[in-house]
């Protein structure tokens, strides 16, 4: 087992296997610079915290995806009766990151893929995973990448993504934002955020953006 794997390996069960490379992207576009892609993986304090230490992300906003403009508010969404899922909107360079290293680090480091309406104590619909794509390429991709994950063994569960056509993504109140760099001690950001950083940094060094 590589120094990678083992790191990728912790919270996963026992029938854990090596994490397969991602579909490779596809040509560019003359003159694209800026891709995006809308992600659920549980608390979307977590999931934005692991995007914004990489190279090559623009932007990451929580927000939430999958639901109605009436409803897309913390109490309402927290509630679980909305249909919508606390989500992160991900603006990327693809000349520095494509959307098959994106969905990586979605997939081995920001939730468990395998649990279905919650992210461990967080339980309910809005806390699922999904892939809101935003067309026929962004949902070919991670297809194809739900598949060789499958077939590599690498969890001991099938992955639970949902892959959805993106409908509309609402901006989360100012407060949401960039919530774990803002409160490091927050019990919350510290025992489930952190971690999840920590596991980015050991496993993809060469993917985190300069410290200057």
């Amino acid at each position: 087992m590589s120094l990678l794997d083992g790191i990728l390996g912790r919270n996963r069960g026992p029938s854990a296997g090596p994490f397969p490379e991602p579909p490779p992207a596809s040509p560019l576009e003359a003159g694209t610079t800026e891709q995006e892609i809308i992600l659920a993986g549980g608390c979307f304090w977590c999931v934005e915290a692991v995007y914004r230490e990489l190279a090559g992300v623009v932007e990451v906003t929580s927000g939430y995806s999958g639901g109605t403009a009436d409803t897309a508010n913390y109490p309402a969404v927290c509630g679980g009766d909305t249909d919508h899922a606390e989500a992160v909107r991900i603006r990327y360079d693809p000349r520095v990151i494509d959307l098959g290293q994106i969905l990586k680090i979605f997939f081995s480091v920001a939730h468990d893929p395998t649990q279905v309406n919650r992210q461990g104590n967080d339980v309910g619909r809005q806390y699922r995973s999904a892939i809101f794509y935003a067309d026929d390429g962004q949902k070919a991709v991670a297809e194809a990448y739900i598949k060789a994950i499958d077939e590599a063994g690498v969890f001991d569960r099938p992955v639970a993504t949902e892959l959805v056509p993106l409908d509309l993504f609402h901006e989360a109140e100012a407060y949401h934002q960039d919530y774990a760099a803002r409160n490091p001690n927050q019990p919350y950001i510290a025992h489930v955020s952190a971690p999840k950083v920590a596991k980015l940094k050991a496993a993809y060094p060469d993917r985190l953006k300069p410290r200057g």
